[in-house]
């Protein structure tokens, strides 16, 4: 009966893992690259990088934007974003010739380094990771449902994985490398090791990838995560003598109001109205490290100067406070450059075992397809020796 149920949990573990294992490994190699995304970019592309010979101290966002402005007077600008301390803020914008456009800004300097006209690379990695590249039906993707469900791939592996480990808690005691039995031997080694020190990492991302699945199928219902800020009375906009409306209050202003709502707030995600009745959007982090650059925010009436809606970790839902706090616990930003490269390692881990179990379950599977080859040919020929007897 033993044997019986090892040989089920066996054969479970081999269908979560190997009949998409070619997905389940690309995915976990571009989450891998992924999470240094940011500093891969440092490292190739000598615009982003943020340099700071003269200890400036940051500019504002709404500086940014002026800078922008003036150097492309045309120019309608939408979103400011910023990175980390060592890349150059984004500053998106289109123009008459121009759809698309992000501006690289020294945030200390107050220089344009260049113009991107095209994608990003961790934006391109990001999205190869999160939805393989698939096209968005309005608010759905057929590739976003893929990745997700390697969520429930992992579990499964994950768990069968340990059934099929008998006393698995030894390898962090005892850990087993032989290196001089054979490549099948060292294979079975890597792959046990690496699952059992990654039991936390697998954990952790089919939690998020979890959540991820069930976002997105709030998403395809419309079922909102976030409310929608309210937006300003058409009596509040205020008109000169051309009829054309002037806002008061600008986005320095509503960054002020930012700051002055959190402690320790930092601007990372501005979006200028789009419209006359239209907010001023200011999102940003703040002193809860396990919550996204997100997590605090405040939307300003550019009319009125009124703060018409807030976002804090205090006063979030319970959907909401897991929307903020997945991507830092799946890509490992919560504790910076250290964590990032945390996650990287146990990444490759991830990866690599996606790898060794298939190579297993290959030589595996071609020395039964050859016993089984053997043993009809060895029938067969008795079969004709019977058949010359009689």
């Amino acid at each position: 009966m033993a044997k019986r149920s090892n040989r089920f949990w066996f054969k479970l573990h081999g269908w979560f893992s190997l009949p998409v294992w070619i997905i389940f490994c690309f995915v976990c190699l571009t989450g891998t690259i992924s999470v240094i995304s940011h500093e891969l970019t440092w490292l190739t592309n000598p615009d982003a990088r943020a340099t700071n010979p003269q200890n400036l101290t940051e500019k504002p966002m709404s500086e940014l934007v002026d800078i922008v402005q003036q150097a492309h007077p045309t120019a309608n600008i939408t979103t400011v974003m910023s990175f980390e301390s060592y890349l150059v803020n984004a500053v998106i914008f289109s123009d008459s010739d121009v759809p698309f456009a992000i501006a690289y800004v020294n945030q200390y300097t107050g220089q344009i380094q260049a113009i991107n006209l095209g994608m990003t690379f961790t934006n391109f990695m990001r999205s190869l990771h999160g939805w393989l590249l698939f096209p968005w039906h309005s608010n759905y993707s057929v590739g976003y449902y893929i990745v997700c469900f390697m969520a429930i791939v992992m579990l499964g592996a994950l768990v069968s994985g340990l059934v099929i480990y008998k006393k698995f808690w030894r390898a962090f005691t005892q850990p087993k490398l032989r290196i001089n039995q054979g490549k099948k031997t060292l294979l079975a080694d890597l792959h046990r090791l690496a699952g059992v020190w990654s039991m936390w990492f697998l954990m952790l991302m089919s939690i998020t990838g979890l959540w991820y699945l069930a976002q997105a199928i709030m998403w395809h219902n419309h079922i909102e995560i976030e409310e929608h800020p309210p937006l300003a009375e058409a009596s509040q906009l205020i008109t000169t003598t051309n009829g054309a409306p002037i806002r008061p209050y600008t986005l320095a202003n509503a960054l002020h109001l930012a700051e002055q709502t959190f402690a320790d707030f930092k601007s990372t995600y501005i979006m200028l109205p789009e419209h006359n009745r239209d907010t001023y959007k200011v999102y940003g982090q703040g002193d809860h490290i396990f919550y996204d650059q997100y997590a605090y925010g405040v939307t300003v009436n550019p009319w009125s100067g009124n703060i018409e809606s807030e976002r804090s970790p205090a006063a979030m839902t319970t959907l909401q406070t897991l929307s903020h706090i997945a991507n830092p616990l799946h890509y490992g930003t919560i504790g910076g450059l250290w964590t990032k490269v945390i996650w990287f390692i146990f990444g490759v881990f991830l990866t690599g075992m996606s790898i060794t179990g298939f190579l297993m379950w290959g030589s595996r599977t071609v020395k039964a397809a050859r016993t089984e080859l053997d043993d009809s040919l060895t029938m067969h020929n008795s079969s004709l020796v019977e058949q010359e007897g009689n």
